[in-house]
């Protein structure tokens, strides 16, 4: 039996409303299912059976984030059922960072208003994420908060568990001089730095839908809002068969920020701004902008999604495996004895 609240909604909030969401989200979270569930979406908590048969020492490994401003990008196109891929893969290409396998993701939306259809389309963009990464969505929350949030905008974030055996953790200080960064590409600015995407294009008052021909035809709006790629399965067959030193994920903050947190210290990477492989967005960005070469590399991951770092000896086979799962993995940069984990020339 469905409750109902005449005074509640007077006050803005349709719990009936919540109701309708969540039926219409059923059919997306059910194409996450790889186990047997425990419970069914709408309980208390989100159960998950985990089988450690063959994982000697288990370490669980967790990762939250959220889609940032970003999110204005959907509001302004009307579009919703991408950004919950960019929700799952900035917290399941964190986990893989250890070499751990993203096993459950749950969600977090908070609206001003609930309107059901906007929801199904925003989880089934979660749901969509989850299949990319192998895991599965077993549970989340919508808020309705009239007042905090406008009527047509809402929040989205959610957070990952995953697990690795212990003697299989990521040991960045297993790293020498000579080991060599390989570069997987991104899909495009993924999801951090838009307050600056934003003030450059001044999106709430240009045209984001117009064929753009630096974009090779694609419009602004599109290619902003294209989904953060999600690594887990390509990095899973690369760890399986290949010794890895260090993953780093290129978030907020660029190369600067986040290639030397997979560098132990005393050691750096050296790399030719020149090899890296730039997409035409993010020329784009620093042409209308006027912004440095070195804030662009501070501030967006520049066409690197993710970078790992192997033995000379590794290298080739790296390179199959990733190339073989899709990727356009391509050698970046070189691990050499250095003050300064990153050197940009």
């Amino acid at each position: 039996m469905q409750s109902k609240s005449d005074s509640y909604a007077a006050a803005g909030v349709d719990i009936t409303a919540g109701y309708r969401a969540v039926e219409l989200m059923k059919q997306h979270i059910a194409r996450t299912v790889i186990r047997t569930k425990a419970s069914d979406i709408g309980g208390f908590g989100g159960l998950f059976p985990l089988d450690l048969s063959e994982t000697k020492r288990p370490v669980l490994v967790s990762g939250t984030d959220g889609v940032g401003t970003k999110l204005k990008l959907a509001f302004l196109l009307d579009k919703h059922n991408t950004v919950g891929i960019d929700c799952v893969a900035m917290c399941v290409n964190d986990v893989i960072c250890c070499g751990a396998k993203p096993l459950f993701f749950l969600d977090y939306i908070a609206c001003g208003k609930n309107v059901p259809e906007k929801i199904e389309q925003i989880v089934g963009g979660v749901c969509e994420g989850c299949v990319q990464a192998g895991c599965e969505l077993i549970g989340g929350e919508t808020a309705e908060m009239p007042g905090f949030y406008p009527i047509d905008e809402y929040d989205l974030a959610g957070f990952s568990v995953g697990v690795v055996d212990q003697e299989k953790i990521i040991d960045k200080t297993t790293m020498r001089p000579g080991d060599v960064m390989i570069a997987i590409p991104s899909s495009g600015v993924h999801s951090n730095g838009f307050s600056l995407v934003r003030k450059v294009f001044d999106v709430e008052h240009c045209d984001l839908t117009s064929p753009v021909e630096a974009l090779g035809g694609a419009s602004l709006g599109e290619t902003l809002l294209t989904p953060t790629k999600i690594y887990v399965k390509p990095l899973l067959a690369l760890l399986k068969e290949v010794n890895v030193k260090g993953i780093s994920h290129i978030t907020g903050g660029g190369f600067y920020e986040n290639m030397p947190r997979s560098i132990p210290d005393g050691l750096g990477v050296k790399i030719k701004t020149a090899d890296v492989r730039v997409l035409p967005i993010f020329d784009l960005i620093q042409k209308v902008g006027g912004i440095s070469t070195h804030d662009m590399f501070n501030t967006f991951n520049m066409g690197v999604g993710m970078s790992v770092v192997v033995a000379p000896d590794d290298v080739d086979r790296a390179l199959e495996i990733l190339r073989s799962s899709g990727e356009d993995a391509y050698v970046i940069g070189e691990i050499k004895e250095a003050k300064d984990k990153i050197e940009l020339c």
